[in-house]
């Protein structure tokens, strides 16, 4: 043992010369630090926006019925799974076409396979300027983050429409419909502004997702609940008749998980942690994004006291969504005092944009077309106000998205309504989608009575 330890020692002294010119040659945290920091900003945001999906999930099994909550859990897992999938299928490569070696018909790291779609199919016309700033990007962090942190935001979007047609869809239609969102229309839209695409080009600047991300799901889920109908009996001889959710707890742990998941959305949508400069920015954005959050909520807060004479608590969980979504567009460049303003702006929206779509007869179980829609074209145009953008070039990009969008959506709705069937009976859905789709029960203890 002691010949063995004294072989080790000598062949590490041997060692030491070509091991000191090694690391002599190595590059320094200096040069490889940004890279690094900024491969952590998006994996540890995508994280954060991950847990999102947790959020989503609790927010609308704790809004709807118990009698669908087991459905509204596998629909939200399942919409993350498929979107996972989709989006390396199809969805980045259509998104970031300029981020695709031509030559090689693969990514540089070669392991997000096929991706082929996107030079066949691409939707963006780049520039030099443009493509050099999509090779660029490969060089700043790896492709692998990079690509994890756009997937979780597509998946966001697909729970936006899950939650407002809640409690009378068929999963297997929905998740038709989350097949082709994830896959084809969310990267294809995404590009115009993501991937450096003609609006992007045009002026329209939406930092990380207020209609590029929430209004393309509210618009997603307009044409759904539109389609779909409300659900029996929630709206009878000219009245709203309430149907409350199941656990008020849930829902209010789903907003704090979103709460928190959306400092990953807006932070890691800085893209960058490699200097002191982007570190300061990524804080501002935290304490922002926080600020509009904060004031989304007592807003709704107030504004339910004086109009119902009692608060509402899931208009005020709605109310911090709707500051969040607020704020998204430009979470950067306004003081706090500003991020409180576009937050409470947010929060008034909820308040009365709920009723105005039960006037409509639009049934949105969650509110998330308020929250996700309203909010997201409102941030959208207070982005003006911090000079980041024309109104002009908002407008545009606010109506790109919602033609796009809604009517994209509305023709796959009815393709599906015409071919599948999208809507439960009225037996099944009286009894619940957890045992007449699912066969099981969230709380079976509760019904056997």
């Amino acid at each position: 043992m002691t010949h063995l330890k004294t072989f080790a020692t000598a062949a590490a002294l041997i060692a030491l010369p070509s091991l000191a010119f090694a690391q002599d040659a190595a590059p320094g945290f200096d040069e490889i630090g940004p890279y690094i920091m900024t491969t952590l900003l998006f994996c540890m945001a995508g994280f954060l926006v991950f847990f999102m999906a947790a959020g989503f999930a609790m927010l609308e099994g704790g809004l709807v019925r118990s009698k669908n909550v087991t459905m509204q859990m596998t629909k939200n897992i399942a919409l993350y799974s498929f979107a996972a999938i989709m989006y390396w299928l199809i969805g980045f490569n259509l998104m970031y076409p300029g981020a695709f070696d031509e030559e090689l018909m693969a990514y540089p790291d070669g392991w997000i396979i096929p991706g082929w779609v996107g030079p066949f199919f691409s939707t963006t016309t780049l520039d030099p300027v443009g493509v050099a700033a999509a090779d660029a990007a490969l060089d700043y962090a790896s492709i692998g983050s990079d690509f994890f942190f756009q997937l979780v935001f597509v998946a966001a979007t697909a729970s936006i429409v899950s939650g407002a047609l809640a409690e009378r869809i068929k999963l297997w239609p929905f998740l038709f419909f989350v097949i082709v969102l994830t896959g084809v229309m969310y990267p294809i839209s995404g590009s115009w502004q993501w991937g450096t695409g003609w609006l992007a080009q045009a002026g329209f600047s939406d930092f990380a997702g207020s209609t590029v991300v929430h209004s393309v799901g509210g618009w997603a889920a307009l044409a759904g609940a539109i389609v779909l109908g409300p659900r029996l009996g929630k709206y009878k001889d000219g009245k709203v008749n309430p149907m409350p959710g199941s656990n008020l707890a849930l829902a209010t742990l789903g907003t704090f998980i979103l709460w928190l998941g959306w400092f990953g959305f807006n932070g890691g949508s800085q893209l960058a942690m490699g200097t002191v400069g982007d570190v300061s920015d990524v804080s501002r954005i935290f304490a922002n994004t926080n600020m509009a959050a904060a004031a989304g909520a007592v807003t709704a807060l107030i504004l339910t006291q004086l109009v119902y004479k009692k608060p509402d608590l899931t208009m005020v969980l709605n109310g911090a969504l709707a500051g969040l979504v607020s704020i998204t567009a430009e979470p950067l460049a306004p003081s706090l005092l500003g991020a409180l303003l576009i937050g409470a702006v947010g929060g008034v929206i909820v308040v009365f944009t709920v009723p105005l779509l039960d006037k409509l007869k639009i049934d949105d179980v969650v509110g998330a077309i308020p929250v996700h829609l309203f909010a997201g074209i409102w941030g959208t145009i207070a982005v003006t106000f911090s000079g980041s953008a024309t109104l002009g070039a908002q407008i545009t990009g606010i109506v790109a998205y919602g033609v796009f969008t809604f009517v994209g959506s509305l023709v796959v709705w009815f393709i599906l309504k015409a071919v599948i069937g999208i809507r439960v009976s009225e037996e099944d859905e009286i009894n619940g989608l957890d045992t007449s789709e699912l066969g099981m029960e969230a709380y079976p203890e509760f019904s056997k009575g």
